[in-house]
């Protein structure tokens, strides 16, 4: 059996990001439109991720090495400060959770 050879793939027809080779870099980033404005979305490899954060969506830590996405608003004003990583399903169903509201152990729940 001859050895595999490798074959390159034209320029034109390479996917759009996720390559290294200048186009788009090692992520995925996209403009989402939804009801809540407009927001740049990066997804991160769990290989990328390299500490913990905190989900905005579920309160939840998400660990170290899990694949999730990076949000900040696509106003233009959005900085270092505004970005939220989120697990994936608790971005796609944003729209769809109320607020979370914290209450003391004794508080009432209406």
């Amino acid at each position: 059996m001859s050895p595999r050879k490798n074959r390159r793939i034209p320029r034109d027809r390479r996917p759009p990001g996720g390559n290294g080779d200048g186009g788009g870099g090692p992520w995925s980033q996209e403009t989402e439109r939804g009801p809540d404005g407009d927001w740049i979305v990066r997804s991160i490899a769990g290989a990328n991720a390299a500490k913990p954060y905190r989900c905005p969506g579920c309160d939840q830590e998400i660990p170290q090495g899990v694949p999730h996405v990076v949000a900040w608003p696509a106003d233009g004003r959005g900085d270092a400060d505004d970005r939220r990583h989120w697990h994936r399903p608790c971005w796609a169903a944003r729209a769809r959770r109320g607020p979370r509201v914290q209450r003391a152990r004794n508080a009432p729940r209406y």
